[in-house]
C-alpha cells in the first residue's frame, strides 16, 4: 500500500533524507519513531506530496508521488501535529467545506460528515466554534477531517497530542478499529503508543532507517541484555558473591540492599542460559527466603534509544 525507495532530500548542504527504503502492507498500522531532526516529519510530508523528494520516490496505493500527486492527494488522509483549522468556523461547518473542495457530493458529504463525527466524539460539540474548543477537540476535528473521505491511506502525525488519558485511550482504540479498512501511518514519541497500536516499528535516525519490525522482533534483538531479577531475604554482599559464582552469569548488580537484609539482585546471563531454576536453587540452599524471580525484558524504549545513539555516534564517527 505504501511503499518508499530510495527516498532523499537534501536542503543544500544538509541531508534530511538518506535513501530511505521501506514497505507498509495494505491495512497495517506502522509507528514511524525518531529524534528530533532525524528526518521523519520531512519524510512524512514527502510522503503526503507537501515536500518534492531530491531523488528516489514513493508509491501510495499505486500512485506515484511526484508524478501523480493530485492522486495521491485524494487517496490518503493526512492529520498534522498542529493541525491547521480556521477557528471562525464551527466544526461540522468546517467538515463540510473540506468535504465540498474534495469535490463531495451534499448527499455523500452529509453520510461521512455523521460517520466521522460520532467516529471522533465530536456529537456535542458539532456546532461549536473551532476556536473555542480545547486542543483535544481540535484535535479530533484534524482527525474527523482525515478520515473525511474515507481514503485508503491514513498518515498521522503525533495524533493524540493533547489528549487527557481517556481521549487518548479512545484515539488508539479507534486506530486500532481503522486498521484493515485502511493502512495507518503514525508518527508518535510516545512508546507505550506504539507498543498498544502498532503491527510494525519503523525508526530513523540520521536521515537514515536504523531498525524496523514488529514491537516484539524488537524487544527480542535486545534480548541478551534482559535481566533476571532476584529478591531475597539475605546480606547483599553475600547474595551478590553466590550469585556471581553461577555458570551462566555474567555478572551480578545490587539494586536494593537494605537495612532489613532484604536484597534485590540484578543478574546478566550469558547468551544461551536461563538461569532463573538455578538461582532459586541456590538462594534456598543458603537459607534466604526467596520472594520474587522474574525476567526484566529490555523495552522497546530501551531499543529507541540505543540504536538512535548508536547512529548519532556513527555519524559523528564520520564526520
Amino acid at each position: 500500500m505504501i511503499a518508499v525507495r530510495e527516498l532523499t532530500k537534501v536542503y543544500g548542504e544538509t541531508l534530511a533524507v538518506d535513501h530511505v527504503t521501506f514497505d507498509v502492507a495494505k491495512g497495517a498500522i506502522v509507528g514511524f519513531l525518531g529524534p528530533n531532526g532525524a528526518g521523519k516529519s520531512t519524510t512524512m510530508k514527502m510522503l503526503t506530496c507537501y515536500l518534492p523528494p531530491t531523488s528516489g520516490g514513493a508509491t501510495i496505493n499505486g500512485l506515484d508521488i511526484f508524478h501523480q500527486s493530485m492522486e495521491v492527494r485524494q487517496n490518503l488522509g493526512y492529520l498534522a501535529e498542529n493541525v491547521p483549522l480556521y477557528g471562525e468556523m464551527r466544526a461540522e461547518e468546517y467538515l463540510d467545506f473540506r468535504g465540498r473542495l474534495r469535490g463531495m457530493d451534499r448527499a455523500t458529504r452529509r453520510k461521512r460528515i455523521e460517520y466521522v463525527i460520532e467516529r471522533c466524539w465530536l456529537t456535542s460539540n458539532r456546532h461549536r466554534l473551532i476556536g473555542h474548543l480545547s486542543k483535544g477537540f481540535r484535535q479530533r476535528v484534524g482527525l474527523a477531517d482525515a478520515l473525511l473521505h474515507n481514503p485508503p491511506v491514513l498518515i498521522l502525525d503525533e495524533p493524540t497530542v493533547g489528549l487527557d488519558p481517556t481521549q487518548i485511550r479512545e484515539t488508539r482504540k479507534l486506530i486500532k478499529d481503522l486498521a484493515g479498512q485502511h493502512t495507518v501511518m503514525l508518527s508518535t514519541h510516545i512508546l507505550p503508543e506504539v507498543e498498544a497500536v502498532c503491527d510494525r516499528v519503523i525508526i530513523i535516525a540520521g536521515g537514515r532507517i536504523v531498525a524496523q519490525g514488529s514491537p516484539e522482533e524488537l524487544r527480542a534483538s535486545r534480548r541478551a541484555t534482559a535481566r533476571v531479577l532476584v529478591e531475597c531475604r539475605g546480606p547483599g554482599k553475600d547474595v551478590q558473591a553466590v550469585l556471581s559464582r553461577l555458570s551462566g552469569v555474567a555478572g551480578v548488580e545490587l539494586l536494593d540492599s537494605s537495612d532489613e537484609k532484604l536484597t534485590t539482585a540484578a543478574l546478566k546471563a550469558k547468551d544461551g542460559y536461563d538461569i532463573r531454576e538455578e538461582a532459586a536453587r541456590v538462594v534456598l540452599e543458603h537459607g534466604w527466603p526467596l520472594r520474587e524471580i522474574r525476567v526484566e525484558h529490555a523495552s522497546l524504549e530501551e531499543f529507541f534509544v540505543q540504536v538512535t545513539a548508536n547512529q548519532a555516534v556513527a555519524k559523528t564517527a564520520a564526520a
